[in-house]
């Protein structure tokens, strides 16, 4: 009779512990280096970025969307699904593929989410201009995404270039979608020149990047 309820007992625990199993967060690789935000979208600050071919698990994506929570070095956020594989029901598959078969979460901005994390000052604002709403980036366009196979460009700007891009910000433009090496920009981004070097830069998703001027793809994701 003891031996019974031992048996009973192991496999009513076995019972149990099977949906917790199955309801596991995956473990996703990204084909290219690619941002983690604070937000699900691009217009959220880049809090984070998982390298070329590293590892991140995903906590759950929000349903009819491509933008997955994920846990990175101990830190949690949002990345596109487009540029993370995963191995589901046995299959190598993009996670924005499978959203499905992955646990659905839901997304609440906090108060100020995008202005969390920048230090408080002080400002007078015009009379004029007393009450006015502070606009949120506005979302303008699409990137034009690579192919995950597709094995992105490798350039190594030299250091002078990062001081000039940073030294000479432009007007920064939202696409949907996430700017990663080997993506293209749309005709209507305008991009910049600078002196002395082949590619030119934007400001896309709130990073700076280098784009190769003839065919528009980005070249380096400066993070």
């Amino acid at each position: 009779m003891q031996l019974r309820n031992i048996m009973l007992t192991a496999a009513l625990a076995a019972a149990v512990a099977a949906p917790t199993a199955a309801a596991a967060a995956v473990v996703a690789t990204a084909v290219t280096p690619l941002n983690v935000r604070s937000g699900p979208g691009p217009q959220y600050p880049i809090v984070g970025a998982i390298p070329g071919r590293g590892h991140a698990t995903i906590t759950g994506c929000i349903q009819g969307s491509l933008w997955c929570q994920v846990t990175f070095n101990g830190r949690q956020g949002w990345a596109y699904s487009r540029y993370l594989m995963a191995t589901l029901s046995g299959r190598s598959l993009a996670v924005s593929e499978a959203v499905a078969q992955i646990p659905a979460v839901t997304y609440a901005p906090p108060a100020a989410t995008v202005r969390a994390a920048v230090p408080a000052v002080t400002y007078a604002r015009p009379a004029a201009t007393v009450g006015a709403a502070v606009a949120e980036p506005v979302v303008s366009g699409t990137v034009v995404e690579r192919p995950a196979a597709a094995a992105p460009m490798v350039i190594t700007p030299p250091g002078t270039v990062r001081e000039y891009v940073y030294a000479h910000p432009v007007q920064p433009v939202y696409l949907n979608g996430e700017v990663v090496v080997g993506a293209g920009l749309p005709p209507e981004v305008a991009l910049a020149p600078v002196p002395g070097y082949q590619y030119e830069y934007a400001y896309v998703n709130g990073a700076p990047v280098l784009v190769e001027p003839q065919t528009r793809e980005i070249a380096y994701v400066y993070q």
